[in-house]
């Protein structure tokens, strides 16, 4: 028996097997990609929010007190982050005239924009000292 006849009855895998065996297992492989690809965007996508959260929180800490809180807006940079703060008076319906009132409300609104520019916008209210006179 020659070797070239010896050779033909070792048994193995042709090319289109390794082939069909390499399209499967790059079937299972893409969905695998692409679910770690969204995992990553939206670890990213959170990790911004909270830096423009915590950038809204530190400007929202440094306004003044409230008796020195007066209407208007004024704005800045701050880590990077634009930020704008409107100081308004709260326009509520209440029951009746505001006469006897020791509290005034003022509608505080502070609007952080990143770098990528994706803006935050925090709204509350504050409480200010009337001067009953």
């Amino acid at each position: 028996m020659s070797q070239s006849t010896a050779l033909k009855g070792v048994c193995g895998f042709t090319l289109i097997e390794a082939l069909v065996a390499l399209s499967v297992v790059a079937v299972v492989l893409a969905p695998i990609g692409a679910l770690i690809a969204s995992s990553a965007r939206g670890a990213r996508s959170i990790e911004a929010h909270l830096t423009r959260l915590e950038t809204a929180r530190s400007i929202m800490t440094a306004l003044p007190s409230r008796d020195q809180l007066v209407p208007g807006a004024s704005s800045g940079q701050f880590a990077r982050h634009l930020w704008h703060v409107d100081v308004l008076p709260f326009a509520a319906q209440g029951p009746g005239p505001l006469g006897h009132v020791q509290w005034v409300p003022q509608a505080v609104v502070v609007t952080v924009k990143a770098p990528s520019g994706a803006p935050l916008e925090i709204n509350t209210i504050r409480l200010q000292r009337r001067n009953i006179k």
